[in-house]
């Protein structure tokens, strides 16, 4: 089949089938090691199904569409990254106590926080990260370049970024208190979805930033 002469202007070639089952595999065992004794079991059952759904519609489809190995793996950081907080759930991700073991540092005292802030980590990860792959769908498949790109990759990181926040607040309504605090990680926030979703804004409009300086160094459009 010939390609579209547009398609293969400025678009990274897809990873080889090898890469993409390596990265794969590797975001599979990941979300495996996770589920090693975490400290809720039913959190983390929760925290995973929107990751293993996304696994496995990777993997039945790489045979007909792949993307390039740099989006798999920002895929793969992402997966690491949440599933950290899928393990210890996020509000207990204990970061400032691995931090004073290893400075004497506290970095809650230090930046003034009050709350556990890794929800807040995978919120913007999810910006910065999960926008490659979004913008390499758009780029690929809808045919977008320039600023329509970016509006509608920014759109889609900032859609997907609510709809997260509108199936926790179902899902919270049917759990018990105890796992309901567990899975929205809101720590008596009454702003916390706001705030992610603002985080996860930010996070995809720094990348698209980078890579449109970048662009412009090396003298590549779209």
């Amino acid at each position: 089949m010939t390609k579209h002469p547009v398609l293969q202007a400025n678009v990274a070639p897809s990873a080889t089938p090898r890469q993409a089952a390596g990265l794969l595999a590797s975001a599979a065992l990941i979300v495996l090691v996770s589920g090693v004794a975490p400290l809720d079991r039913a959190d983390w059952w929760l925290e995973n199904v929107l990751p293993l759904a996304l696994l496995l519609t990777l993997a039945a489809t790489s045979r007909y569409w792949r993307f390039s190995w740099h989006a798999y793996l920002a895929i793969v950081m992402m997966l690491a990254i949440h599933e950290l907080g899928a393990h210890f759930t996020y509000a207990k991700v204990p970061y400032d106590a691995w931090l004073r073991a290893l400075t004497d540092h506290s970095l809650n005292a230090w930046m003034g926080w009050h709350r556990n802030q890794f929800d807040r980590l995978v919120h913007l990860s999810y910006g910065l990260l999960f926008v490659l792959p979004i913008r390499e769908l758009l780029k690929r498949q809808a045919l977008l370049r320039g600023v329509w790109l970016a509006l509608c990759t920014v759109s889609l990181v900032l859609a997907t970024s609510a709809l997260y926040e509108l199936l926790e607040w179902i899902g919270g309504q049917y759990l018990g208190d105890d796992q309901a605090q567990a899975f929205l990680a809101t720590q008596q926030d009454p702003w916390d979805a706001q705030k992610d979703m603002a985080l996860a804004l930010l996070g995809a409009l720094v990348t698209l930033l980078i890579q449109r300086v970048g662009a412009r160094k090396l003298g590549v459009g779209g």
